[in-house]
């Protein structure tokens, strides 16, 4: 069993930059495909960024070039480096992680989830 948990959330003004963090215990955690993603209020949770085992990523449009997903293997942490924050990033952002080998930005693709962190960013 995994366990997740997310840090790092803040409040930012429009431009700044905040970097996630989502610390993982239980079952072996290198192997794992692991994503962010975001619920807004009234809005559908949607994937941000994942990685997989051999670091390869995917990104949503709208993030590409702005955030970037890494992950700390020997200290089972994953994070995500949001720069060029925009007032339409403010969400819930949860972890997301499973046992499997391609990563996906699908919220239906992963079994064990963190709790979320809160980001707001105003204009």
């Amino acid at each position: 069993h995994v366990q997740l948990v997310e840090s790092g959330g803040g409040s930012v003004r429009s431009g700044g930059s905040l970097r996630l963090s989502c610390a993982a215990s239980g079952s072996p955690y290198k192997r794992y495909a692991m994503a962010w993603f975001r619920q807004a209020p009234g809005k559908e949770r949607e994937g941000v960024a994942c990685i997989e085992g051999d670091g390869t990523t995917n990104y949503r449009k709208s993030v590409r070039g702005r955030f970037t997903v890494s992950r700390d293997t020997a200290k089972h942490i994953l994070y995500l480096q949001m720069n060029s924050l925009q007032p339409e990033d403010s969400a819930m952002y949860y972890c997301a992680a499973d046992d499997v080998v391609v990563c996906s930005l699908s919220n239906t693709w992963y079994k064990y989830w963190g709790q979320g962190t809160q980001v707001t960013v105003s204009s």
